[in-house]
């Protein structure tokens, strides 16, 4: 096998990440590709409505005007190449653009553009067949109310641009890691049958696909982190068996361990040994990490099943108004005063409504942090004296979302005593945008490439069915010590990551040492996680917490589902994406042995 090693910078994790990452990766020297990803499914939204309003427009304009603009120059002189699904819901509008400025800098570089994600001219025919929504079981939404329709594409398309010669690869929608993995496939002429190893570069996809959250951001241990104000973007260093080292550029803030590393493998993944991508179905149960050097982490072990004959596809539609403000209260009972006037607020909302002949909100929320309440009923704050109130609603009306906002403002001399503020005026009604996800046969897609002006059709029918029941899953670990035990906090004893996908929200939960895998294991039992996210899911029934075991790196992944409020957009809550609900497990006291006890004393 060859000893080649393919160097891989992510340089974006977000619509609207740092500009400085280009630079800064370029500056590192010795890249192979800079990757980037921008999408999620509330950008593609976003995006088709830029679209609607101007059809040169739904793509991440930055990625042209700040990433590669003022950088193209020195991408030609270095021959690193680009990949990226700035192309949002508009790909072609943006390869033009980038070939635009090409020309006008005069450079030499191709600018290829994958296309046949967006299935919008599908609409009527998706809406027809009665495709349900894959995980609410729910109809098919009006076909005047849809938004956006994209299949997640995967990275031989992107592999079949750079072998026809392209230097910069724009996708629309496609799975986060396709950017990392189509280099992959180029460079080592991996094929279909390359399980493990497009599970391997899928996975080196993964950590690269959030940028700095794989290098000391987001992380557990935050006060370990030097140089936030210049954290450094993760570089993988990967080999033709697919594992790979991942690392940073020199001279940047962050940090590269194994916990930071772990962290990122976690983020999101569902179920570890079924993450479904078009061109491998993943198991990053196996996955082992170790630490080869300062800010340099060894990554192997995962393993590949055949590729899903199926596309998931996301759909987003609209559906009713929301909206919502903060405000603050100071002074002995804070949390008494700012609950009757969120209270206040609803009630003359419905009093207004009543008036004009409005219907009552479809949902309310009060938050009052500062008191804990993302805590539920686990922990109480006695004479609270400082507190930020969060109200928010949802209607089938914008005008109702329009009238509780303005009562919020009316209200404000009918207050309890206490009430303060910062606001650069009052917040307006926005729609709720919400995702309607299916599965399509790779068949329904007809994927193509354009470069110079020709178009390339990509074959992607291929794949079989996985039936998860038929998945062996990891045994237990090793039953705790019968010891007197003492209580320590999760903290002590793991780091932690959480996150959403649309209603559904993961906490993974990385052992700091493998011995405390069994003590870990044996408290956060699924009736212990569910009773600790009681106050958030929807229902407790069997079933609404699922726990997956990965004994490669001494995790546990917790998926939680109907959890986040609808997610996203959708929901009113003050964390939709479940960012922080790591946070509320990492405090839950978990009894270990008096000896490790006193060890992390």
């Amino acid at each position: 096998m060859s000893d080649k090693v393919l160097r891989i910078g992510g340089a974006s994790g977000f619509w609207g990440d740092a500009a400085r990452a280009t630079p800064q990766l370029l500056s590192a020297g010795e890249l192979d590709y800079i990757v980037y990803d921008y999408l999620a499914e509330i950008t593609m939204s976003i995006m088709a409505r830029g679209r609607a309003k101007d059809e040169t427009k739904g793509y991440a304009v930055d990625f042209v005007t700040a990433a590669m603009k003022p950088n193209l120059r020195l991408v030609a002189e270095r021959g690193v190449k680009v990949i990226s699904n700035a192309g949002g819901t508009n790909p072609r509008a943006c390869a033009n653009a980038l070939r635009a400025e090409i020309a006008a800098q005069g450079l030499a570089l191709k600018v290829a553009c994958v296309s046949g994600d967006d299935l919008m001219p599908q609409t009527a025919q998706l809406s027809a067949s009665g495709v349900r929504e894959m995980f609410s079981d729910e109809e098919f939404p009006a076909v005047e109310r849809i938004q956006s329709i994209n299949a997640y594409l995967g990275a031989f398309p992107i592999a079949r641009a750079l072998g026809l010669g392209a230097d910069i690869v724009v996708t629309g929608r496609c799975v986060d890691s396709a950017v990392t993995l189509g280099a992959c496939i180029h460079e080592f002429n991996w094929n279909r049958d390359d399980l493990d190893q497009l599970a391997q570069g899928s996975l080196a996809g993964h950590i690269l696909e959030c940028g700095p959250q794989a290098t000391g951001g987001n992380f557990t241990d935050w006060e370990q982190i030097t140089g936030m104000a210049n954290m450094g973007y993760p570089i993988a260093e990967i080999a033709a068996n697919g594992s790979f080292i991942c690392s940073k550029p020199a001279n940047t803030g962050g940090l590269v361990t194994v916990g930071t590393v772990s962290e990122q493998m976690l983020y999101e993944i569902g179920d570890p040994q079924a993450y479904m991508l078009p061109d491998v179905i993943c198991d990053f149960s196996t996955a082992i990490l170790a630490q080869v050097d300062d800010n340099r982490v060894s990554v192997s072990g995962a393993t590949g099943r055949p590729a899903p004959d199926t596309y998931k596809v996301s759909a987003t539609y609209a559906d009713q108004f929301r909206g919502g403000v903060y405000m603050s209260f100071y002074g002995l009972d804070a949390d008494r005063k700012a609950n009757a006037l969120g209270k206040a607020v609803f009630e003359a909302s419905r009093n207004v409504f009543s008036a004009v002949g409005l219907d009552d909100f479809s949902e309310t929320s009060i938050e009052l942090l500062g008191t804990e309440s993302q805590y539920g009923d686990f922990s109480a704050v006695e004479d609270c004296r400082e507190v930020v109130m969060k109200i928010a609603a949802k209607h089938p009306d914008m005008m109702g979302i329009g009238i509780m906002l303005k009562e919020s403002v009316g209200l404000g001399l009918a207050t309890p005593p206490g009430l303060s503020g910062f606001a650069g005026g009052r917040p307006k009604p926005s729609p709720v945008v919400r995702l309607f996800s299916f599965l399509i046969d790779k068949a329904r897609v007809e994927v193509s490439i354009d470069l110079d002006g020709q178009t390339t059709p990509c074959d992607e029918v291929r794949g079989q069915p996985l039936n998860v029941d038929h998945i062996e899953r990891p045994c237990a670990p090793d039953s705790a010590a019968a010891e007197p035990s003492v209580n320590v906090p999760l903290i002590k004893l793991a780091w932690g990551r959480s996150g959403d996908k649309g209603a559904k929200a993961n906490v993974g939960i990385i052992a700091r040492d493998p011995s405390y895998l069994p003590y870990i294991y044996q408290a956060l039992s699924i009736e212990a996680v569910t009773a600790r996210f009681a106050h958030f899911l929807e229902s407790s029934e069997p079933g609404a917490v699922e726990r997956f075991l990965l004994p490669g790196s001494n995790a546990i992944n917790f998926l939680l589902h109907e959890v986040l409020g609808g997610g996203g957009i959708a929901s009113i809550r003050n964390d939709p994406q479940g960012k922080g609900y790591a946070q509320l497990l990492l405090s839950v006291p978990i009894p270990v042995p008096a000896s490790i006890a006193e060890t992390l004393s």
